[in-house]
């Protein structure tokens, strides 16, 4: 009796296994199957495409069609507008963390006047997202001379609060011991923050950098105002400049490629930080 209901409980957990996979293989397959459309979009010749039934399987013409995509382009190649959009993400990821990192580490161990009230001023600034400050932010980079360069485009997208927010949370749940025996050690404090805190906020930046990265590569109002030069055009201005206005046709395949040209840095940050973007969220024991 004993073994009837052990073997009822296998194969009841068993069939709650198979649903459950069942289900993220669909949920998999609704979310993908929009992506493989442009996929196969970018793979076959315009006829085919404006003809239906729209093809499933792709065609002859990837390389074609993605050779055509990297050199052309509206106003700029899309091989400079993917270089552009790379700069401008790393650049505002791994300028948010540093700041953040250091700004949090002021924050948590050091005493100074004021310093509730600085954290509480940089949270505020969450209130005031880029849309907001868009005018002053853009007369201010006009006055410094940063139109049409890398540091407009970095610079004002800079800093972060939520990152400087999630930094000191994190310091906060350190030990003081650490402190008090680094110091104890002669160890000063920039000594104490590179050999130590660093080192067990890996997960933490991890996880930080690849949504910063591809917030910063996503970026398409600050660009289109700051960027009057199309050689510093990104790639997602890119993508809207190529849809046709009027009366004028639209090249889908080199519109497709260069979308899919667009995911790949973002997906291959992710795929190669995986692990360590996982842990960084759901890890406790940092």
């Amino acid at each position: 009796m004993a073994r009837d209901a052990n073997s009822g409980m296998v194969e009841r957990r068993g069939a709650g296994l198979w649903l459950t996979h069942l289900g993220l293989i669909i949920g998999v397959a609704f979310i993908f199957f929009p992506i493989w459309l442009a996929f196969v979009a970018s793979t076959v010749t315009q006829p085919e495409i404006v003809r239906p039934p729209m093809p499933l399987w792709p065609g002859d013409q990837f390389f074609e069609n993605y050779s055509k995509a990297l050199t052309s382009g509206i106003n700029a190649p899309v091989a400079r507008m993917l270089f552009n959009s790379a700069i401008m993400a790393l650049g505002i990821s791994l300028g948010k963390i540093v700041i953040s990192l250091l700004s949090a580490f002021a924050i948590v161990y050091f005493r100074f006047p004021g310093r509730k009230i600085f954290f509480w001023l940089i949270f505020l600034t969450l209130m005031l997202p880029v849309e907001v400050r868009i005018v002053p932010t853009y007369e201010v980079a006009a006055n410094f001379g940063m139109l049409n360069s890398y540091s407009g485009l970095i610079f004002p997208l800079i800093a972060s609060a939520t990152a400087t927010f999630l930094f000191r949370q994190f310091f906060m749940t350190v030990p003081d011991e650490l402190a008090e025996a680094a110091r104890v050690d002669g160890a000063r404090p920039m000594r104490f923050f590179v050999d130590i805190l660093l080192p067990m906020s890996r997960t933490n930046v991890a996880a930080l950098f690849v949504i910063l990265f591809i917030y910063g590569w996503n970026q398409y109002l600050w660009p289109l105002l700051i960027t009057t030069d199309p050689s510093m055009n990104t790639i997602v201005m890119g993508i809207k400049q190529m849809f046709p206005s009027g009366d004028d046709t639209a090249d889908w395949p080199v519109i497709m490629a260069t979308s899919i040209l667009a995911m790949v840095p973002p997906v291959l940050v992710v795929i190669g930080m995986q692990k360590l973007f996982i842990r960084g969220l759901v890890d406790s024991e940092k």
